[in-house]
């Protein structure tokens, strides 16, 4: 069994960990990617010359090329959830499976969001990037997040995380997912113009899929207040990111807190991450060493299953797996 694990050093060390490595390492032979930039290209078909796996971090982009230049390769492993930037069709037309990790994150992500959350409401950043810059700041009134209304755009597993905590704080917990019926007394279901209206802190938690590019348009931040705040920790395509510039700049909403966004790995856009009423992180919601070691440990026990002749938890392309171990 040969394995390319596609992780830069930094990501390997950031993302995969020792745990994982040895565990994969004791399955198979691990070629390990040693280069600084992502592979892609005629680079990763070198690389991946007479491997029968590719585990691939989230910066690897597997498009039909990849898999119509690899005889040998039997199945793809994605260390995350998204596989958008991966050609299943094409994959699955080769005979080759596809995986995805389960999402070990939850936790974590939820945790930032209320960083966020007191951060954007109590001027935490603005004020220490004063003192540091040898300024006095103001000291600004704030806002208590118990008594106000927190929207969640998406009820997944961060959204059903974040919402008995919020109700917890004593905040009033919309939700909008037109894909899930919510009957718990504690929150209230919405469509998403009523969110938007009514809420203090609007959260976006929704699934990047085709239906959801640029759900925060300009239609949609014009109908928040003037006085909330808006946060995305999913996914940058979600956001009109131009609207969403506007919006800041003119005053129509009052900040924004960014862990994802457009720029190269799904990281905030510099520009946008400039403005002064924005709080932006490049994309480490998920990154603590349980959350990590979670989804590379997970890619370490679908090899196992392939090594044993199962199908592995998480593979999404099962029907038209024919090059089986």
């Amino acid at each position: 069994m040969k394995i390319l694990l596609t992780h830069t050093p930094h990501m390997r060390d950031n993302y995969y960990g020792a745990r994982a490595l040895a565990g994969l390492q004791a399955l198979g032979e691990v070629v390990l990617h040693q280069g600084h930039d992502t592979l892609e290209g005629p680079a990763l078909i070198a690389a991946a010359q007479g491997c029968d796996l590719i585990v691939a971090d989230r910066a690897t982009a597997l498009p039909a090329a990849i898999f119509d230049g690899l005889g040998t390769l039997r199945a793809a492993l994605r260390c995350a959830v998204d596989i958008r930037n991966i050609d299943v069709a094409t994959a699955s037309s080769h005979g080759i499976l596809v995986t995805r990790a389960k999402p070990g994150f939850v936790e974590s992500v939820t945790e930032l969001v209320f960083g966020f959350l007191v951060d954007l409401n109590r001027g935490i950043s603005g004020a220490t990037a004063s003192y540091q810059a040898g300024r006095a700041p103001a000291a600004r009134m704030g806002r208590q997040l118990a008594g106000t209304t927190i929207g969640i755009i998406g009820y997944g597993a961060i959204g059903r995380a974040v919402a008995p905590l919020a109700a917890a704080m004593g905040m009033r917990v919309l939700i909008s997912d037109p894909h899930v019926t919510i009957d718990d007394p504690n929150f209230r279901q919405v469509d998403l113009p009523t969110l938007l209206a009514e809420s203090d802190h609007v959260v976006c938690l929704a699934i990047a899929i085709e239906a959801t590019e640029n759900l925060i348009d300009a239609k949609a931040l014009s109908q928040m207040r003037r006085d909330a705040v808006f946060i995305n920790v999913s996914r940058g395509n979600l956001v009109d990111e131009a609207a969403l510039a506007t919006a800041l700049k003119e005053g129509r909403i009052a900040g924004a807190a960014l862990d994802v966004g457009r720029a190269p790995d799904q990281m905030p856009t510099p520009a946008l991450a400039a403005l002064p009423n924005v709080i932006a992180t490049p994309h480490v919601g998920g990154l603590t060493p349980p959350a990590i070691e979670a989804q590379a440990l997970h890619t370490v026990e679908q090899v196992r299953a392939l090594v044993s002749g199962a199908v592995p938890e998480g593979a999404v392309n099962t029907a038209t797996w024919t090059r089986r171990m």
